[in-house]
């Protein structure tokens, strides 16, 4: 009993201080105590009055609420996500799923273990005890996945983990190609619900979405956010399906701005630019005549969040997040890992910039519907782009800490263009990797960053 009560005593203290760190990073201030319940219940909001009158303009239009509740549910969502990480920690391989609900950000967390509950109450979320572990869920996805790198499935547009419902959701136009889908990866139906979709997803590259820049003197795409590598080259992160390696782009007044030094499309959809000495990093985000966004981390909202996405197209529109770790299949390929909004978008908004309060989010991916009759858009999360590439978001005019300045080539047999057959052995860095699928390398598909396609031993 004893030891219950100080393990109890124990994850209460470790909460709190993960809230206070998540707050700190997110512009928002407040103090701890040793009640991480009641902190979780009645946050505050201060430090939420420098949010752009944009981002709030455009949460009153799509989501109801006046700049104060705005201000209050994205501190309730600071808070939140703060919990759940605490949780997600100290729960470890029972841990299902957290999800925030209304404009409070209700915290509901998820565990396999009955026995768990108690520790969820005390941080201040309300308990689920469900089959399937996140865990669980995260492979039968992976399988799925994997088998999608082969060949996109047709009749497929969308797959992902549903925290609320605890299964893998399979969107599909017929039953029988969701079947012939789950049969292919070896997923079993008891894991999965398929739901009928019409949805047609599309790359939204026409137009530009945030500040337009212009590849190879031609088409345009989006910013997402700038970055710096190293401690002196500057660039910024946008959508892989924008442009490959070497490939030049000139900013909105056509001057020379740079090039694409990785990309990765299909299978994730990120890439950067680095750009010259003519262009200077900030952290903002373009608010279209309301102001712009200051950028102060990427802390990754939870589902049921608050999102909102700027575009050069449709301007500010915002939503909730549905699921992270969505798959969705473009006439191009299947895309994995990234994130189901109900946040409209239109050909030109690709590339933009996802933002929930002042965190960085992702970068618009693509998605189906319109900003008339609304629609479903999907963003790659910046902080796989950012480790891929060895990037730092630029908050507040500085690089995020600790810098990360990674060699430009960490060394190994592995190299980009090269053909790979399953079973293929190889170094990269200091560690060695299995080929789990026969493939043609691309940049940034280094093992690490791939493990539907490496494995390693």
């Amino acid at each position: 009993m004893e030891s219950s009560v100080l393990r109890r005593r124990a994850l209460a203290a470790c909460t709190a201080s993960v809230a206070v760190g998540v707050l700190a990073l997110a512009g928002l201030t407040g103090s701890a105590s040793a009640d991480p319940a009641s902190q979780f219940r009645t946050p505050t909001a201060t430090g939420t009055g420098q949010l752009s009158p944009g981002l709030l303009k455009a949460m009153r239009r799509d989501l109801g609420l006046t700049a104060d509740e705005a201000r209050s549910r994205i501190g309730h969502e600071a808070r939140a996500a703060a919990v759940a990480a605490g949780l997600k920690h100290s729960l470890g391989a029972d841990f299902a799923g957290a999800r925030v609900s209304g404009d409070d950000a209700a915290l509901t967390v998820a565990t396999t273990d009955a026995s768990d509950a108690a520790r969820i109450r005390e941080a201040g979320a309300r308990p689920v005890v469900v089959e399937h572990s996140q865990a669980e869920l995260d492979a039968a996805k992976a399988a799925l996945d994997r088998f999608a790198l082969r060949r996109a499935p047709e009749g497929v547009p969308v797959w992902y983990v549903d925290v609320a419902t605890n299964r893998v959701v399979v969107q599909a136009a017929r039953a029988s190609a969701a079947d012939g889908f789950l049969a292919g990866a070896g997923v079993a139906h008891e894991m999965v619900t398929v739901r009928q979709s019409a949805e047609r997803p599309r790359t939204l590259t026409d137009l530009r979405g945030g500040d337009a820049y212009y590849m190879n003197g031609s088409g345009r795409c989006s910013i997402g956010f700038p970055v710096k590598r190293g401690g002196s080259q500057s660039g910024f992160v946008s959508a892989g399906h924008c442009g490959t390696p070497g490939v030049s782009t000139s900013g909105y007044n056509q001057q020379a701005q740079g090039s694409f030094q990785g990309s990765t499309f299909p299978g994730r959809d990120y890439s950067w630019v680095a750009t010259n000495t003519g262009w200077t990093p900030r952290a903002l985000v373009n608010g279209y005549g309301n102001g712009d966004v200051t950028v102060t981390g990427s802390t990754e909202a939870l589902e049921g969040a608050s999102i909102c996405r700027s575009g050069s197209t449709t301007g500010w529109h915002c939503g909730t997040v549905q699921q992270r770790n969505t798959s969705v299949t473009y006439q191009e390929g299947t895309v994995s890992g990234v994130t189901r909004t109900n946040v409209c978008a239109e050909p030109g908004d690709s590339g933009g910039s996802f933002i929930s309060g002042s965190q960085a989010q992702g970068v618009t991916s693509g998605g189906s519907g319109n900003c008339s009759q609304g629609g479903t858009t999907y963003f790659q999360p910046v902080n796989p782009a950012l480790q891929a590439y060895g990037l730092t978001l630029v908050t507040n005019g500085t690089p995020t800490d600790p810098p990360t300045d990674p060699p430009t080539e960490p060394g190994g047999t592995w190299a980009a263009g090269t053909t790979y057959a399953a079973g293929d052995v190889v170094t990269y860095g200091s560690d060695s990797y299995r080929c789990l699928q026969p493939h043609q390398a691309q940049p940034g598909w280094t093992p690490p960053n791939v493990p539907a396609l490496w494995q390693r031993v």
